[in-house]
């Protein structure tokens, strides 16, 4: 089958999972890298095996002409923009989604999934309908969250369950498509805010860590001694304590130790620059 993919690095996996399956690749669509979706290793994929790449949002005009080029299917995978009407020109749109459907619809589920300490996850192939993330369920394919989870892990077994998804779906992709189940309700997760992004030392250890394991190399913020910074790495331990929370109890070169609510927070890594900023201080 000919397909178009819209995807980043993170999801080559799936691209590369149906040209194993024998599917031709007719375009590759990308939306502009940053720190954090690159597109560099997917792109040179399509330009290795002659394909076009295009940078700019889908339009109805490109679905058109990829049905002049004979392209069947439109699979997306991480792709922020949203696809037109596609069903006068394409034959099938599925979309490979980094939740368990239809619970955690939205652009990027696997922070909360640490945040709530789920034990289970999943990466959903549905179809492409005019809401996101709504459209009938193709497949899915489930593995265990473990208590100490963090956000480049969980990423990482995404991807890994994205790749044994996809090539399922592309081996058996027209007997999945026939007998997809609609969604039915389900929950929507928005971007995270500034907020659940920011430390709060009076909190418990546990709670504390957690959600830097939740948002890893995306950084948790803090304020220490009136100064903001970032924090990329941090170790925790519980133990008693009469200092407020949130006094610096020791410092070490650039990492030091705050108090918590039961215990103390040691911050190993961090910047006063967020992430993905140009800066020529170095993270430890």
């Amino acid at each position: 089958m000919r397909f178009a993919i819209a995807t980043n690095d993170s999801y080559q996996c799936v691209l590369e999972a149906f040209l194993r399956a024998g599917w031709s690749l007719a375009k590759l669509f990308v939306s502009p890298g940053d720190w954090m979706h690159d597109n560099r290793q997917v792109t040179a994929r399509a330009l290795e095996l002659g394909v076009p790449v295009q940078h700019s949002p889908i339009t109805a005009q490109d679905l058109t002409e990829l049905s002049r080029r004979h392209c069947t299917a439109l699979v997306v995978a991480s792709y922020p923009w949203k696809v037109p009407e596609w069903s006068a020109d394409l034959k099938y749109a599925v979309n490979f989604h980094p939740s368990p459907l239809p619970e955690g619809r939205g652009p990027y589920p696997l922070v909360r999934a640490i945040l709530e300490s789920r034990t289970r996850w999943a990466v959903t192939c549905h179809r492409i309908n005019d809401n996101f993330d709504q459209g009938d369920i193709l497949d899915a394919e489930n593995f265990i969250i473990d208590s100490d989870e963090c956000h480049e892990s969980l990423r990482l077994k995404t991807q890994m369950a994205a790749t044994r998804l996809a090539e399922r779906v592309a081996n058996e992709f027209e007997s999945l498509w026939e007998t997809a189940l609609a969604q039915g309700a389900g929950t929507y997760w928005g971007p995270w805010s500034e907020q659940d992004r920011t430390i709060d030392f009076s909190q418990s250890v546990t709670r504390i860590m957690r959600q830097i394991r939740a948002f890893g190399d995306i950084e948790c913020v803090a304020t220490i001694n009136d100064v903001k910074i970032f924090i990329h790495r941090a170790q925790g331990w519980t133990e008693p304590h009469l200092v407020l929370p949130g006094t610096v109890v020791h410092a070490s070169n650039l990492t030091f130790v705050v108090a918590a609510a039961n215990g103390y927070i040691a911050i190993t890594e961090w910047g006063f620059n967020p992430p993905g900023a140009f800066t020529s201080q170095l993270r430890r």
